[in-house]
């Protein structure tokens, strides 16, 4: 490390050393004249990056010039990737608790990566408000976004959930909702929906905070004899799942930079929050629970069909669902369609003394809220809540009211609705396959 000579271990030294650096992804360690740590910092290059510590623009940063004289040498240890580096650096920070990554241990408004280990399927977020119980805690980490683009390196891999949603195995409903991107993309094996069993979803959270412990070459020997015994046991779907995610473990130091790979939230759907927030939104006296959404689409031939959705508690309930088949309107007329199949539904339900719905959604502007509410009025039924969501504006309308209600794209509420309205949409984009079966038809 050092010859004894206070002159080579200055920081003249230091510089020279770091020329001799690799030029792979790693952690560097300052250390002052009495060999003590003074600070810790990773690279995906570690020659450039420690090196930029010995320019002249260092001694002028006002992050780095009053500290940097006290350098006395310099050593590094070689990570596998920049992932690697960035998860060696949070825990040697932690360890060695450096005096000038002092900011980052004591500070924590600095972003930390959170494992909810309490949650039946333990999700993984970054916050900077870490909670004290429940969760299984990894940092702090200087850069927010480096940290983004490893967990979206890493879900590739292990393909943990980020949403909210208070998902619970017993509850049969979720086997109804609809994944987010994530599934779609491969990032996510999607619990929302029962796509993977709570076990087999831990084991994946389980290998990813062995990963995360420094237990990369641990975790790989044993995927690798797992898919050797998945081989044996002809179980070949399983053995080319982890054959595929071994290669991407081995491969991490191909990812680029990591903050290239941090994307924008997926607009999942929490249900709880949605109808809270819809409560809040709609002045409502109670927090609704069930809604029925209502879209009209056009076929070949000029057929037109409705359809209707059923949610409660926030989660589709497919049992609810129904179709109808326009009769009364010649051509294409939405405003005369709406008014139809709410003049229909409604007139059974009230005739049958079954319960409303708590909020009715209409899919379009005024003119399709104004026909449903006109279906109301000929046939003197008294309405639930009914709104309508315009999707060029993702406008909300109100009967009576002018002003439209423009929520915050990233609003509980109107993630909600608008999953209502999207599955309506779908639901009658499928009128094709059951063409077959006039009989599910309402008439």
């Amino acid at each position: 490390m050092t010859d004894g000579n206070p002159e080579s271990t200055g920081f003249d030294h230091a510089a020279a050393k770091v020329r001799t650096f690799p030029q792979v992804p790693g952690v560097y360690l300052m250390k002052d004249v009495a060999d003590r740590v003074i600070y810790v910092g990773k690279a995906k290059n570690l020659r450039s990056r420690a090196g930029s510590y010995f320019l002249k623009a260092a001694a002028e940063d006002s992050r780095t010039a009053n500290w940097i004289g006290e350098i006395a040498d310099i050593d590094f240890v070689q990570c596998d990737s920049e992932v690697d580096a960035l998860l060696m650096e949070a825990r040697l920070v932690k360890d060695i608790q450096p005096k000038h990554n002092k900011d980052l241990k004591d500070d924590k408004s600095f972003p930390y990566l959170m494992i909810t280990t309490r949650d039946e399927f333990p999700r993984v977020e970054v916050t900077r408000e870490p909670k004290e119980r429940g969760v299984k805690l990894y940092g702090p980490f200087p850069s927010a976004g480096a940290l983004r683009g490893a967990i979206q390196v890493l879900q590739r891999i292990f393909k943990f959930r980020t949403c909210t949603l208070d998902i619970s195995e017993s509850d049969e409903r979720w086997q109804w909702f609809r994944p987010c991107l994530l599934h779609s993309i491969h990032q996510c094996t999607a619990p929302c929906n029962f796509r993977i069993s709570k076990e087999e979803y831990r084991r994946d959270i389980k290998r990813l905070q062995t990963f995360m412990e420094g237990g990369k070459k641990r975790l790989l020997s044993e995927m690798n004899k797992e898919m050797l015994a998945a081989s044996k046991s002809l179980d070949f779907e399983r053995a080319a799942v982890l054959r595929d995610e071994i290669k991407m473990l081995d491969r991490l130091e191909e990812r680029g930079e990591l903050e290239t790979h941090a994307q924008p939230e997926v607009f999942y759907v929490d249900p709880k929050k949605g109808l809270t927030g819809l409560r809040k939104v709609l002045s409502l006296p109670e927090t609704p629970r069930v809604i029925e959404g209502m879209d009209i689409a056009h076929l070949g031939g000029g057929e037109t069909v409705a359809s209707m959705v059923q949610f409660i508690d926030g989660l589709p309930f497919k049992p609810g669902y129904r179709r109808f088949r326009i009769q009364d309107v010649d051509g294409i007329d939405d405003f005369r369609s709406m008014y139809e199949v709410v003049s229909r539904r409604f007139r059974r339900l009230s005739d049958e003394g079954e319960s409303f719905p708590d909020i009715l959604l209409i899919d379009g502007g005024k003119g399709q809220l104004n026909a449903a509410m006109a279906a109301f009025r000929d046939q003197e039924i008294s309405p639930p809540t009914v709104i309508s969501l315009a999707k060029r504006e993702e406008e909300i309308f109100r009967p009576g009211v002018s002003e439209s209600i423009k929520l915050s794209k990233s609003s509980y509420a109107l993630r909600l609705l608008q999953y209502v309205r999207d599955e309506s949409h779908r639901f009658a984009q499928h009128y094709h396959h059951i063409l077959r079966s006039k009989s599910t038809f309402d008439r």
